[in-house]
């Protein structure tokens, strides 16, 4: 498992003083309130930096770290993951999982496999997994209970009962 996750996408800066404008990629935006120290990997290494400041505007997150302390020295961190590293992340609720452990897990309906996720999008009402196979390329699968039958991280395998008409035929 990744030792780090992703909590945050840096998008742009903020002001002139190195504030970093970051969209948030948890679930719980307010775990950013508890932040202190975050990673960032810079030309292949991992660099940690400690949060001074957090605050919210509109679906943003406004974050400054110490030593990040001019517009120029943030723009150069735009586009960057932040990230916790796992044994400071917070408790996931039952039935709640990191994306970065979905990544690269096999899907299976009725033992067929399905493909592998690429991808987790979070439109708004529930998480979508981004499935890439041979069979059906991609398959957008809503991260619903009833689709979702079982996911099994140790194993790197997710089973589900696609609904009616999500795939050319449901006949697997």
């Amino acid at each position: 498992m990744n030792e780090y996750l992703a909590v945050g996408k840096i998008i742009n800066t903020h002001g002139v003083k190195g504030e970093l404008k970051v969209h948030p990629l948890t679930s719980d935006i307010s775990r950013f309130d508890y932040l202190k120290l975050v990673w960032m990997e810079e030309n292949g290494n991992m660099v940690e930096y400690f949060v001074e400041k957090v605050r919210y505007h509109k679906q943003l997150v406004l974050v400054t770290l110490r030593g990040i302390d001019t517009m120029e020295q943030a723009a150069k961190l735009k586009d960057c993951l932040m990230k916790v590293d796992r044994k400071h992340a917070r408790p996931l609720d039952e039935d709640e999982y990191f994306i970065a452990d979905l990544m690269d897990c096999e899907v299976y309906e009725n033992g067929m496999l399905l493909g592998r996720v690429t991808d987790v999008l979070q439109p708004g009402g529930n998480d979508v997994y981004v499935t890439f196979g041979e069979r059906y390329g991609e398959i957008l699968i809503p991260a619903v209970s009833s689709v979702i039958q079982k996911i099994d991280l140790k194993n790197k395998k997710i089973l589900v009962s696609l609904p009616e008409g999500l795939v050319e035929s449901n006949d697997i």
